[in-house]
Order: C-alpha cells, then structure tokens, then sequence
C-alpha cells in the first residue's frame, strides 16, 4: 500500500513537470519575464545595452532577450523632461564603446557637451550601440526603439556592416528568429526568412527545462545589476591589448569580391532604407563613422584590415549617391580622427577619438534638429 503511494506521488510530480513544461513552451513567457527587471527602480539602468564575455569582471553579460535588454537600460527608466530631446545612438561596437568606460562613449561625449537648440531644449543622448557589424542587427534595435518615441537617430555604421553575409551573423539576430522575420516581411528586405541561420527551437527547447539557460541569463542580469550600481563597471577592459593592424596583406579581396569596383546589390543598402522607413517622421542620419587609415605596409592597396581602398572608395561614392537620391540626412566621417586616436581595431576610438567625433557630430545634429522643427521640412 505504501508502495503504491509513492508511486501514485511520483506519477502525479511527473505529470505536474509535463504540465508545468508544456504550459511555458505554449506561452512562451520568456518576453514577458524580460521585461520585469529591478534595473531602473532598485538600482540605476545601464548606459549601454548589456554585453560581456566575462560576467564575473564586467558585471554584465551577453543574453539574447531584447526585452531584457531594453528594461535593464537607462532609457526605459529615466522620466522625459518637458525641456528634454532625446537622441537615441545606433551602431555597432564602437558606438557601444568597446574599451571605454561608460562615461567614455560617444552618448556620454555627447552629453558633456550639454547641447542646446536655440529655442533652449536640452539634447540628451542614449547608446543603443550593440557589437557585432551588422546594418540588420542595427535594424533590429532601431525598430524596436520606436516606442521610447525619440525625437532623433543617429545611425552610425562602416562598409564592414552592409555585406549581406554579415546580416544575419550576429548571434542576437540568430536567436531571435521571430522579430527578425517580422522585419522581412514589414519591409520587404530580401533576406531569406528560412536562412538556417535563424535559431527555430524545437518543442523540447521552449519548454521550462529547455529554457534553463535564457532563464538562468535574466536571473544573473538582475545580480549583476546590484555590482554594476556598485562600481559603475560593465565591461573588463584589460590592463593592454594588441594595437590596430599597421602593416596590411596584400590582397585586394573584400568579402569575395573583387575589382575593379562595388555594385549596389553587392550591399544591402535596403537595411538603410528601412531604417528610415522605421524611424517614420522622427529624423534619421546616416554616419558613415571614422577609420584608422594605415601608413604601413601594403596601405597603398588597403586602408586597413577591413578594406581595400578600391572597395571602401566605391562603396562611399555608393553611399554619396544613394544619400543624394533619397533626400536622406548623412555625415561622412571617414577619415576624420586621427590615426593615433584608435586602439584595438580600425574603428574602435580612445577616449580622446571619442570625444573628438562627438564634437564633429554636435553640429550635424543639432542642425538636423532645427530642420526638423521648421513646418513641412520632412514632408507630411
């Protein structure tokens, strides 16, 4: 009889485990969970979006939930002043600052510069830069970002971010397969909504158990959010690195292409148009942001690792037209800082790098501002 109880316990814990797993997979609660979070009410939001590879030294991490991701930064919990413009940054690991401090980054320039319109409203910036060079990456984070209502974008980017095989690269894009297809559809972009890439998880994966990993990352985000208001850090920038490459292989190849130049289906310039298509009435510039140009070896056949020249000069005159044709506001920075103001890659800038673009950019944007508050200046 006893034997019998036990069993009959043991049957109904393991339905009640069937039940409870084949209940999380049919909601799929993971989007809703993100958005609870303590950043923003027990502790101050982050900067940048989270990103890390080294959770224990940055106090921060790497996790796919863009729900997360949003509620744990500062613009989900900051109060718009009625005084306030918000400016919301978009770009890839030199805008997210990779190797700076948060109060190093491009948004934190920007804002020491306390910029006003002439009308007196205060301009103040936020960095949804997220690493990893991808123009559908960037998309991504720029739609979703429509509902903080900003009243400018500034989206920075390089030619290394408009191959098509660099669209669906970014793990962040991989394993969120459902928005990224929403995006295909909503704006017609060409890219293949079954590309294997995209991370479909079989039933297994979305039930609780499957999903040990995802919940385990929103749990640690929230820890770690006790360090990070603790100590202000949420990266592990090291004592030293490896400098930008100076002296470059002689080869000519871009991404399998070859010269003698770039044609406009070689890029996948319609993740440009769809961002201003997102972004609907609130402006939008295009900064194509600055390189370290090498002097060394080969720099006669290459700017730097990334590029050629015969491509990074065609894919500029591909941008320059692009802009002209569409009516489109766009800054081209290329060669604007100094080589000796870049670290570890061509396009990652030290502090001082930093705060030099953010004083190229004040004019631009402050500019596009005042345009956009003339009647009529952006069309109906």
């Amino acid at each position: 009889m006893k034997d019998l109880r036990v069993i009959s316990v043991l049957v109904k814990a393991l339905l009640f485990f069937l039940v409870c797993n084949l209940l999380f997979a049919w909601l799929s609660p993971l989007p809703a969970l993100g958005s609870l979070s303590a950043y923003n009410h027990l502790f101050p939001g982050r900067a940048r979006l989270p990103y890390g590879d080294h959770p224990e030294r940055a106090y921060n991490l790497s996790l796919y939930n863009l729900e997360a991701m949003f509620a744990s930064h500062e613009l989900s919990g900051i109060p718009k002043a009625a005084d306030e413009l918000r400016v919301l940054l978009i770009g890839d690991s030199s805008t997210w600052g990779f190797l700076l401090t948060p109060e190093q980054t491009l948004a934190a320039q920007l804002n020491a510069l306390d910029l006003k319109t002439p009308n007196g409203q205060r301009l103040r910036f936020f960095n949804l830069g997220y690493p990893v060079m991808s123009l559908a990456k960037d998309l991504l984070i720029l739609d979703a970002a429509q509902v903080y209502q900003p009243d400018l974008i500034v989206w920075l980017f390089t030619l290394e971010s408009f191959p098509y095989d660099k669209q669906l690269y970014p793990p962040l894009l991989q394993n969120n397969p459902r928005p990224v297809r929403e995006l295909i559809q909503r704006y017609g972009l060409s890219l293949d909504p079954d590309d294997p890439a995209l991370i479909d998880l079989s039933l297994w994966q979305r039930t609780l158990a499957g999903q040990r990993r995802p919940l385990a990352d929103l749990l640690r985000l929230q820890l770690y959010g006790v360090l990070w208001a603790a100590t202000g850090i949420d990266q592990d920038i090291p004592a030293s690195y490896t400098p930008r490459q100076e002296d470059l292989e002689p080869s000519l190849e871009f991404h399998n292409l070859q010269p003698p130049r770039l044609q406009e289906q070689d890029l996948a310039i319609e993740m440009l148009r769809a961002g201003k298509q997102a972004s609907g009435k609130i402006p939008l510039i295009l900064v194509n942001e600055p390189m370290f140009i090498s002097q060394g070896k080969n720099s006669d056949m290459r700017y730097n690792f990334f590029y050629p020249r015969w491509a990074y000069d065609g894919y500029r005159q591909l941008l320059a037209k692009t802009c002209q044709q569409q009516g489109w506001s766009c800054v081209d920075l290329w060669d604007a800082i100094p080589a000796t103001e870049f670290t570890n890659s061509a396009v990652h800038l030290t502090p001082r790098g930093s705060a030099l673009l953010a004083q190229l950019l004040s004019s631009p944007i402050l500019a596009e501002l005042q345009k956009s508050a003339v009647p009529g200046s952006h069309g109906p």
